[in-house]
């Protein structure tokens, strides 16, 4: 039995990203609390050969768009990369799930073996649609939500599983 791509996708890209924003929100109230600037937090990084938050959070938000829309067929949006504050991670956030909001099943669904090509630095890498989404777009955003969630909690931010599973 095939699986539903757009449903495999969505309500996990939904809830992933939900949470993510919602954590980042408890970050910013952290950081006022705390009197410090929200920035010390958006730079951080758990170990030097990692990526910053911001990074984190928009490799996240690339999977989501990415993803969707090479399954659908349409073209991805581009974003800058030029985050610097929490409320702009939140609002690139938004604009994924505004993105992903604009797609239907039927645009997703029936991609199990359309012919997904990445261009990497060290190659191409060719999927068919279902190993794409089950063993790249998935297990990436899941990786970059959860490193996001761990350098905010390091760091002292009061959040929990729950903050990082969002609603479900």
């Amino acid at each position: 039995m095939a699986i539903s791509m757009y449903s495999t996708l969505v309500p996990m890209a939904k809830s992933l990203l939900g949470g993510l924003s919602n954590v980042l929100g408890k970050a910013a109230e952290h950081a006022k609390a705390k009197g410090f600037d929200e920035s010390v937090l958006v730079g951080d990084r758990l170990a030097p050969d990692m990526f910053a938050l911001a990074r984190q959070v928009q490799i996240a938000t690339d999977q989501v768009k990415g993803g969707a829309a090479r399954l659908a067929g349409v073209e991805i949006p581009a974003f800058a990369d030029d985050e610097k504050t929490i409320a702009e991670l939140q609002a690139r956030i938004a604009k994924t799930l505004a993105f992903v909001d604009t797609l239907t099943p039927a645009q997703i669904d029936g991609s199990e073996d359309k012919e997904v090509v990445l261009k990497m630095r060290a190659g191409d890498m060719t999927f068919t649609g279902q190993r794409y989404l089950i063993g790249f777009v998935i297990p990436n955003l899941t990786f970059h939500c959860a490193t996001a969630y761990n350098i905010l909690r390091h760091n002292g931010v009061e959040i929990g599983k729950r903050d990082f599973l969002g609603a479900f």
